[in-house]
């Protein structure tokens, strides 16, 4: 469940959200609404300043998809190989080189957490976004007005999440921004109004949690400059047109990087995987992330998502309520010999240095560490631990390696912690499922699909391990 500290971030950055003064205009309810109500013509300007757009593409709304507020769509046929979009380097808005060491835009930036780069480029957006006749307007004005990320959601929607590891996000972020404000008033408070960073406009929570939301939603980590040896830097870039493009695990479109014959600057292009079908949307691999991360940058949640884990904390108490849920008996959870130490120490679950975050879900359905403890932590066959190496104890395709005896009991541990894990939610799928249903807020629908989600995940990874331990009884049936 929420904390009170993160209700008490975000309430407070729905207040500055509220009495803010957006530097173009103000914000509208629709969050698929772009910052002007008629921007210029996207593709044109792309295309006059350089680069090139397929004559089959076209930008059409796309009231679904809050973090584009639009998307790019096929209007005719197009063949698999197709240049889409290309983009001369002169038109990715990035936060680079031109920005000068020590200025107060450096100066800002430098105090912006590492895992937070989003607000570095943020800032460099909110500076053109003020500037009167941007080279980028045409690119800035076709952004969404408002992002539907949890950082934006009430304090009983933020609730509503259930699941601790996102809500320790969602606070960081909120008490980040909070915080940044004051520095960022605090600056500008010293400059000349010739010197102000956004041209004299007011800058709060609300506006950096914009700017953060627009480049957390749609920039891409490309190669930058050629460093020495041949390797390139990676820098987070805004790629107009492009980022309009939607997310697939399957997409049929890529995104490469050739250099200019003509210069030694990079061309972005977007190049047709496959064959598009006529009034299809041109999509795009965002990368293979948990959900946790595409509601917390982007704003949606996928269904049955093949990359999505639950978190939970490997904690001694918590392994002995689920071997008494599972029917095991094990005393070594709570005490585990010198021997056992060792390798959980190996296993870094033991130690000063300890990462006691394991997950289950995702491609290898159990935690290798997690699984690796079991096995070590359920035999008093010391020998036989020590012939196999950490690899093959983390390994859930090993074929028990301890014997069907271990691996069944650490299985059915794995079980029952996601049965114990799924006690944590207060409310159930099916009362979920119902109150999809009902007429809610779309950041409520959002926050109870993603709690769904992770009950589903648990019960998956539950039915699979379920499987592989009747699997393993005939087995030994069969022995």
């Amino acid at each position: 469940m929420a904390t009170s500290s993160s209700s008490s971030s975000a309430t407070k950055l729905l207040t500055a959200a509220a009495s803010l003064t957006h530097l173009r205009r103000p914000m509208a309810t629709c969050s698929a609404a772009r910052l002007v109500p008629q921007p210029p013509d996207l593709i044109r300007w792309v295309r006059r300043e350089g680069g090139s757009v397929h004559p089959g593409l076209k930008i059409a709304n796309d009231g679904a998809s809050s973090s584009l507020g639009a998307t790019v769509l096929s209007t005719q046929p197009i063949p698999g190989g197709s240049d889409l979009i290309s983009l001369p380097s002169g038109l990715p808005l990035r936060f680079d080189s031109s920005v000068e060491p020590g200025s107060a835009l450096d100066r800002l930036a430098r105090r912006v957490p590492e895992e937070l780069w989003a607000m570095r480029l943020g800032l460099k957006l909110l500076q053109e976004r003020a500037e009167v006749g941007s080279f980028w307007w045409p690119y800035i004005s076709n952004l969404p007005e408002a992002f539907s990320l949890p950082i934006f959601f009430s304090g009983e929607d933020i609730k509503s999440l259930q699941y601790a590891p996102l809500l320790h996000q969602v606070n960081k972020r909120c008490r980040f921004l909070l915080e940044f404000e004051k520095e960022v008033k605090s600056l500008l408070a010293d400059l000349t109004p010739n010197d102000h960073l956004f041209g004299g406009q007011n800058v709060d929570a609300s506006s950096l949690g914009w700017a953060m939301s627009a480049v957390s939603s749609r920039a891409f980590r490309l190669h930058g400059e050629i460093l020495p040896g041949g390797k390139h830097t990676d820098v987070p870039m805004l790629l107009p047109l492009i980022d309009m493009c939607n997310h697939s695990f399957d997409p049929n479109a890529r995104i490469v990087q050739e250099r200019d014959s003509s210069s030694s600057k990079m061309l972005v292009m977007v190049v047709a995987e496959r064959h598009i079908e006529q009034d299809t949307p041109v999509t795009l691999n965002y990368g293979c992330l948990t959900n946790d991360l595409f509601l917390l940058d982007y704003g949606f949640v996928i269904p049955s998502n093949p990359y999505d884990i639950t978190e939970l904390k490997y904690d001694r108490n918590l392994l002995d309520a689920a071997s008494m849920v599972a029917g095991v008996s094990s005393p070594n959870f709570s005490s585990p010999e010198e021997w056992q130490q060792e390798i959980l120490t190996k296993l870094n679950l033991m130690g000063d240095n300890a990462v006691l975050k394991v997950t289950l879900g995702g491609q290898g359905l159990v935690d290798g560490r997690l699984l690796a403890s079991l096995r070590v932590l359920l035999t008093r066959d010391r020998e036989a631990v020590e012939k196999l190496d950490l690899d093959s104890l983390m390994s859930l395709s090993a074929d028990a390696p301890l014997g069907l005896p271990i691996e069944t009991a650490a299985l059915r541990t794995v079980i029952a912690l996601c049965v114990v894990a799924l006690e944590y939610f207060p409310t159930k799928v099916m009362q979920d499922e119902a109150i999809l249903k009902g007429d809610i807020s779309s950041s409520m629908q959002l926050a109870v699909q993603f709690r769904m989600q992770k009950k589903l995940l648990l019960i998956d990874v539950m039915r699979k391990l379920t499987q592989r331990v009747r699997m393993l009884s005939k087995d030994k049936t069969a022995a």
